[in-house]
């Protein structure tokens, strides 16, 4: 009962916040038009008949997670080809990812706001065989939607941390219902599936981390390679970060350098983690009086007055590898703030060497072993990294291309995910 009323007031609240919802959406829009494209799906209304049954639905909410469910799709179509696959998101950047990973016989579709109806008319227009969820992908109506109508559903390179875990407890009478309703969690880790135990997942198996087995873009790393060799001076990246953190960095890196020469700082390249967000973090630079050079203002080759800017922004999509190629060391974005870090796999797959802030929860096993790899190192704060960076950058080169060398080894070491995962979705699905 208790249950039951705790659905029934959060599908009420979803129903009352729609109009808010949509206009988000709208407002989103006008910065990705994408977000503007195919609204009916947003409310599980589609035009024409329902689609033929049988499809694999798999849910990729963003970028990050479309990434990641690439050598998952490729090990589901080694292992059962023919397969057709109904790709979901939630975000305008994941969406256009996914067209991508599309092949003849394959769909598309934004994934409804998770309001009863709209949830149940998405199964039911779409017949799914069986659905993937991805990481932490929790929906309340839709996964109480998919066990009554009989749908396996599986949480794939399943993770949840300790703050997750305890913030779902004080909703229990929501979130224990929709993960009881997954047939399976497939996680990265042997705590993730502990947790997620606690959380009242009914079965889950440890298959590794799906990150381990994207391959960098080799045309871009070298592109990325042949622009530092050009550039004569060392490049620092502040890989994937997030609000608050470029700021920080800022005043940090100007702190360390106030009493060098433009000419003999490393470049700082900066590659924000949300898009939306380039032209802001632009602005910060700008602020602190910084010369500016963005990469969305060239095509394959920096011109000449960008090699003279003190900043570099990665205002461009799909290019980590080449930034990453670019960068002599990084510093990890999401961990100098109370965020939880960002994915790390991707800088030691292109032996990017790592310098990681105290808050990597959402990656902590990751991080662990990156650390005892040789592949990264822990630092308190940014003040610490710029320290740190100052010595790799300079006499302390050997280290880096030590690391460098280890954060590849470490990467390869733990491949293998993707074909684990994908023999254990499709013994849930009819033959």
């Amino acid at each position: 009962m208790k249950q039951t009323l705790a659905r029934g007031l959060y599908g009420w609240a979803l129903r009352l916040a729609t109009p808010l919802y949509l206009l988000k959406l709208w407002r989103r829009g006008a910065a990705e038009p994408l977000y503007r494209a195919h609204w009916g799906e947003r409310l599980g209304l589609y035009r024409g008949p329902a689609a033929e049954p049988g499809r694999l639905w798999l849910h990729a909410v963003s970028l990050g997670e479309t990434r990641a469910a690439a050598p998952l799709i490729a090990a589901l179509r080694a292992q059962r080809p023919g397969l057709r696959l109904l790709l979901t998101h939630g975000t305008a950047t994941g969406r256009e990812a996914g067209q991508a990973l599309l092949q003849p016989g394959d769909t598309q579709a934004w994934l409804p706001y998770d309001t009863p109806g709209a949830t149940r008319r998405f199964l039911r227009h779409w017949r799914p065989a069986a659905g993937v969820l991805m990481e932490t992908e929790i929906w309340p109506s839709l996964q109480h939607s998919a066990r009554r109508a009989g749908l396996a559903l599986v949480l794939a390179n399943a993770r949840l941390s300790e703050k997750s875990l305890r913030q779902g407890q004080r909703l229990a009478a929501l979130m224990r219902p929709a993960a009881g309703a997954l047939s399976l969690a497939l996680t990265q880790t042997e705590a993730d599936g502990q947790r997620l135990a606690l959380a009242g997942v009914p079965r889950w198996e440890r298959a590794g981390n799906l990150k381990y087995d994207l391959r960098p873009d080799e045309a871009l790393l070298a592109r990325g390679r042949a622009w530092r060799a050009a550039l004569r001076r060392p490049v620092l990246l502040g890989a994937v970060t997030r609000e608050g953190e470029e700021i920080a960095l800022l005043r940090a890196f100007q702190r360390r350098y106030a009493e060098r020469s433009a000419a003999e700082r490393p470049l700082l390249l900066i590659v924000p983690r949300h898009p939306q967000r380039f032209d802001e973090v632009a602005a910060l630079v700008a602020s602190q009086g910084l010369n500016l050079a963005r990469r969305s203002a060239w095509g394959e080759t920096p011109p000449p007055e960008a090699a003279q800017a003190e900043v570099w922004l990665g205002d461009s999509l799909r290019e980590m590898s080449l930034y990453y190629g670019l960068a002599d060391l990084a510093l990890l974005g999401g961990s100098f703030a109370p965020l939880g870090g960002q994915n790390l796999i991707e800088a030691a797959a292109c032996g990017c060497p790592l310098l990681m802030g105290p808050h990597t929860f959402n990656f902590a096993e990751a991080a662990e072993l990156a650390l005892q790899a040789g592949a990264a190192r822990r630092v308190a704060d940014l003040d610490e990294a710029l320290t740190q960076a100052q010595a790799l950058l300079g006499e302390a080169a050997a280290q880096r291309a030590d690391m460098a060398r280890a954060a590849q080894q470490f990467a390869a070491t733990h491949r293998g995910a993707a074909e684990r995962m994908a023999a254990r979705i499709l013994d849930l699905m009819p033959v």
